[in-house]
């Protein structure tokens, strides 16, 4: 067996251990190394080691999966100093030497792309953004010919307990499963400002610390944000927008995040996520910005958060038509809510689905949210209400 110096977490030895086990659930809080620890045991054991095996790693979008899970097997890859094959446009990546295994990165938007294939291991990430029809879908592809066992993997946060995860699988066990529960003290490479993240949510809100930093399965209630319809891409909606602008959250320790507005009759938008990313600098920013919105869109409006004059500038010097943003919390929520039909992109939904007002010790709902997992929520806030701040019939568009 080809032996991988690394560090590897408790997860990944529990995965191990459970090698012979056909289905695994690993259901765990904020940073506690579930989407790390499988991409680890899926190259070290699997496809460093073993011969002629099909790997299917999917989200809910083919881009989902490229900026989320493709990444992290790439940076492991090449920390590992290992040899393969990288098939960008097909997202495949092959070994380079006569193993004969290929990992293949797909969404759940193009069922073609997998429906008629069969594979050794899948690892639907972020299992709930799925439904249960497509997960069965998975289980019926995972049956390969092997030497070993066939295995899913799947890796989720419990976020509601009246999910179809919860209500069909994990309340339903059988024999062939096993489920490991984890939080981010199961993460050796946790950084503090993150667990103290995860600890300030005691103060905040009960239901979201049960979830995030203690791993429980949790019912989520008073969610800011209602009655929108999660949609792969723009065409699904059937109509063009009349005009689109774009809201910035800054970040760096925490995510970045940039969001496109579809403005529609009636001023109706739909948010769509651009960019959602941690540990981007101003100027990597901006250069991923240019990769990902084409010259002529950059003089449309982009409203910003104002506690970065400085990065704001420095858009503006590289060609972006950006300007402060209202940042006014309650109003912009609410004229966001009565406008908000739909949202593209995973990280976006799921801050969307757990984006909630926060409650006093007497359980009172206050008009305030939760300061958590919102710099989408906040980015879709800035570009929408900017523009529409002026606008309280739905008579008059905004463009």
């Amino acid at each position: 067996m080809l032996e991988i110096k690394t560090k590897v977490t408790r997860i990944y030895d529990w995965l191990q251990e459970h090698s012979k086990i056909r289905k695994l659930f690993l259901v765990g809080g904020a940073d506690s190394s579930k989407s790390y620890s499988i991409a680890q045991y899926l190259l070290i054991d699997k496809f460093f080691n073993e011969t002629n095996k099909k790997i299917l790693i999917i989200r809910k979008t083919r881009v989902d999966c490229k900026e989320s899970c493709l990444e992290v097997i790439l940076d492991l890859l090449e920390e590992y100093n290992y040899p393969y094959l990288f098939n960008k446009s097909d997202s495949i990546i092959s070994s380079a030497d006569n193993r004969r295994n290929r990992i293949l990165f797909r969404g759940t938007d193009d069922r073609n792309k997998y429906k008629s294939k069969e594979y050794n291991y899948i690892w639907p990430e972020e299992t709930p953004e799925i439904n249960l029809e497509e997960y069965l879908e998975l289980v019926r592809r995972c049956r390969r010919k092997t030497d070993t066992v066939n295995q899913i993997i799947c890796s989720f946060n419990p976020i509601d307990a009246n999910i179809w995860i919860k209500t069909e699988i994990v309340d339903k066990p059988k024999d062939n499963m096993d489920f490991d529960y984890s939080t981010v003290e199961d993460n050796p490479f946790a950084q503090k400002e993150d667990i103290q993240e995860l600890e300030e949510l005691k103060e905040q809100d009960e239901n979201l610390y049960n979830i995030y930093r203690l791993g429980l399965w949790g019912i989520l209630k008073h969610i800011i944000y209602v009655g929108w319809k999660a949609y792969n891409s723009i065409s699904e909606y059937g109509k063009e927008p009349q005009d689109i602008s774009y809201g910035i959250d800054w970040g760096y320790a925490k995510p970045a995040a940039l969001i496109k507005i579809h403005w529609f009759d009636g001023n109706k938008v739909i948010w769509e996520e651009i960019i959602h990313k941690k540990g981007l600098t101003t100027p990597q920013f901006i250069e991923l910005a240019k990769e990902k919105i084409p010259e002529e869109e950059r003089q449309k409006e982009f409203y910003a958060g104002t506690d970065e004059p400085g990065s704001i500038q420095q858009f503006y010097d590289e060609g972006f038509n950006i300007h402060k943003a209202i940042t006014d919390v309650r109003d912009g929520i609410n004229w966001s809510k009565a406008h908000l039909i739909g949202i593209i992109g995973a990280n976006l939904i799921k801050e969307a689905q757990g984006y909630k007002r926060k409650e006093d010790k007497n359980g009172n709902v206050l008009e305030e949210p939760v300061k958590f997992m919102d710099h989408g929520m906040d980015a879709g806030r800035y570009g929408t209400f900017s523009i529409g701040r002026n606008y309280t019939g739905e008579s008059k568009n905004v463009w």
